[in-house]
């Protein structure tokens, strides 16, 4: 039952949505029922695809990069109280910095001809400092037991990702297309978060049972 729940709360909410649309009128460019979104999602779902399998791809690469830089650099500062003094402020530099005011910044020193590069190093930016964070947490708060046991065995082309299809979708009051396109993107970010925790899960279990 209480995995039947969140889908009972989406249906409602799906219905409260059309039945509001209708009764008041609402036109399809401002806000389109979620019939008008599905028949979108029907039309132009090979285009959808296409756009996810690109914005997969790049979040994938940032995410890969942002894991490496930033548990690099959280190794460091753990075994450093110096070099985490030096870092740490200038990580927290990029936590507060507005992506808007250094998005034109990497396109231009990525190049207009290859915009995907400054979408994967926002990507990074974005991804850099919750990753660096609990890399941080998680290495400080390690058993010294645990510590001192592994130090003892140690000794020896062009964008038509998703965002693409609803900035055109919008240029064009396509609204339908552009939430379409949004459900797209929120279905990959489900299906991505479980894979993750079952990969988690997984991990934690052969854990376990050594």
């Amino acid at each position: 039952m209480s995995r039947l729940a969140p889908l009972a709360l989406v249906a409602l909410l799906l219905a409260g949505w059309e039945i509001a649309c209708r009764a008041m009128q609402v036109p399809a460019y401002f806000l389109p029922p979620p019939s008008a979104v599905a028949v979108a999602l029907k039309d132009n779902l090979p285009t959808l695809l296409k756009a996810s399998a690109t914005t997969l791809t790049t979040a994938v690469v940032a995410l890969v990069v942002a894991s490496l830089i930033a548990q690099a650099l959280a190794i460091v500062t753990a075994l450093s109280p110096l070099l985490d003094r030096a870092i740490r402020p200038l990580a927290s530099v990029v936590q507060v910095t507005p992506v808007v005011a250094i998005a034109p910044l990497l396109l231009i020193w990525a190049g207009l001809d290859h915009p995907e590069r400054a979408l994967v190093a926002l990507a990074v930016l974005v991804a850099f400092f919750p990753i660096f964070s609990g890399a941080v947490a998680g290495l400080r708060a390690a058993d010294p037991d645990l510590e001192r046991l592994f130090a003892l065995y140690a000794g020896s082309g062009k964008v038509q990702g998703l965002a693409w299809q609803m900035l055109d979708a919008g240029n064009k009051l396509q609204t339908a297309r552009m939430i379409a396109a949004l459900v797209v993107l929120g279905v990959m970010g489900v299906a991505l978060h479980a894979l993750l925790e079952a990969v988690e899960r997984a991990g934690l279990r052969w854990w376990r049972g050594r």
